[in-house]
């Protein structure tokens, strides 16, 4: 990392960064003071064969500052962190990779902190840590550094980025400032259901195959399985199934389930999704064909081709709903929402005949599906929209159809059965439940961004005391909150 010749790298003294200071002009991008007063940095990036790095405290427009991270550089961490990520094959990362062992961690974790944390920032960031002050860092990292795990940075051996800051990524400004975008806040929200699509079957896909279960065979005690009794105790859980257990691996959790439960009475106040999804290929340009897994047969209709017996639900179906959609789009049968008729139809937008072949009435989007305030998409790569230059994914679509603050994964999530059978991990261990229940109890705070980096700073602790591999980043790592507030 180098500075840019003019400009301070050291920025404002730490006294400039008053906690009492009013809010600034960060307003407009998403970046205000906190309520509770803390200071916050809007960091940015840009890739431009070096990657650039700016940042300012959104109190006053002087407190700023400019990094470089020239392209060797630059190589070189983000292939040893492609070396430690879990992919298909899960077994290097579990048992020998980088994350594997917690002294190996902590080499890749200081490697990341020298090449992209920027002295000045640094600096900033310590004083205020040693002033008993925590700041919320908003950033919005370049498509080739969407996958870097900043919470793990080690500026110091004892030290990581989490534990003195309050970290979340900025939402795309074309999508979170749209003049359409419908705006759901949790204040006014928090009372309503929660909307819960656990490990659906896949149509075509046994449980142990590629498309398969991802949390096993539940029973009473699992605390997934509480987590749910909780909700439907106080009748905040849809589906509203008698058995909690009956919440899991179900064959009726479709695109139609989906709208009309989401549509129901006031609506939902979150998404809870845990399941598979499949990222769109970032050589590929094209976010939007990222996939969610439901329980959606071939038959239905939808802009994504058909796996087996499963058409899966696109980032691009969130966004069109079905407008467009037609009998040879995509593949798509000529089912539309028209059709199909299920479910409540309160708080339908507008409708058109326009854009179907059959002249049937075309959806919006978000009409179809009015998305939340929070979202959790607890699945391999579901954040992965923000490895393009053009975000379009699933957690964008979340975004645009009305959601905050979306939580989801920055590469492939290791399921227990994973750290079991090939970690060798304690069999009572339940790393991926328990990541389920802490980002869904991270969910009802209100500060979502202050939870999720108080879960992960306790998982940390755990790593340094333990360093067993059910404690590891490779699994609370990758997790990342998107926030447009």
């Amino acid at each position: 990392m180098v500075s840019v010749d003019g400009v301070s790298m050291d920025g404002v003294s730490v006294d400039g960064v008053s906690v009492d200071g009013a809010n600034g002009a960060g307003a407009g991008t998403g970046g205000t003071e906190r309520p509770d007063g803390r200071p916050t940095a809007l960091v940015r990036m840009a890739d431009a064969g070096d990657l650039y790095i700016s940042w300012r405290w959104t109190h006053d427009l002087t407190a700023t500052g400019v990094g470089i991270v020239p392209r060797a550089e630059l190589t070189t961490a983000l292939t040893a962190l492609a070396a430690a990520l879990p992919g298909e094959a899960l077994g290097h990362a579990l048992t020998s990779g980088a994350f594997a062992s917690y002294d190996t961690e902590l080499a890749l974790a200081e490697l990341l902190a020298r090449t992209f944390l920027p002295y000045g920032l640094a600096k900033q960031l310590h004083e205020l840590y040693e002033r008993g002050i925590r700041p919320h860092l908003r950033l919005q990292p370049s498509p080739r550094v969407a996958q870097v795990p900043w919470e793990l940075l080690a500026p110091d051996p004892a030290v990581r980025l989490v534990e003195i800051a309050d970290i979340s990524l900025l939402a795309p400004v074309s999508i979170a400032h749209a003049p359409a975008r419908p705006s759901r806040t949790w204040a006014a929200t928090r009372h309503l259901p929660v909307v819960g699509v656990l490990d659906p079957r896949v149509p075509g896909f046994r449980a142990d195959s590629a498309l398969g279960s991802v949390l096993g065979r539940m029973t009473a005690d699992a605390p997934v399985v509480r987590m749910v009794a909780g909700y439907l105790a106080r009748e905040r859980w849809l589906p509203a199934v008698q058995d909690p257990v009956e919440a899991f691996r179900r064959t009726d959790l479709d695109r139609e389930w989906l709208g009309a439960a989401l549509r129901e009475g006031a609506g939902a106040s979150r998404l809870l999704y845990v399941g598979h999804v499949t990222a769109a290929a970032p050589e590929s340009g094209q976010s939007e064909n990222a996939q969610l897994h439901l329980s959606c047969s071939a038959e239905t209709a939808g802009f994504a081709p058909t796996v087996r017996a499963h058409r899966p639900l696109s980032a691009k179906d969130l966004l069109l709903g079905t407008y467009g959609l037609d009998a040879g789009a995509g593949g798509a049968g000529a089912r539309t929402e028209a059709a199909v008729g299920t479910g409540s139809k309160t708080g339908a937008g507008t409708e058109s005949t326009a854009g179907t072949e059959s002249g049937t009435r075309a959806r919006a989007g978000d009409t179809r599906w009015p998305i939340p305030s929070r979202v959790a998409l607890i699945a391999c790569e579901s954040g992965g929209d923000l490895r393009f230059g053009e975000a379009l994914g699933l957690a964008t679509a979340m975004i645009h159809g009305g959601a905050e603050t979306v939580t989801a994964g920055r590469w492939t999530l290791p399921t227990d059965l994973a750290f079991h059978r090939i970690a060798g991990a304690d069999p009572a261990a339940r790393p991926l439940q328990d990541a389920i229940r802490a980002i869904d109890a991270a969910h009802e705070r209100d500060d979502a961004v202050v939870a999720h980096g108080d879960w992960q700073r306790e998982r940390l602790a755990a790593w340094r005391e333990h360093r067993a591999v059910e404690h590891s980043p490779v699994l609370w790592g990758a997790f990342a909150t998107i926030s447009t507030v």
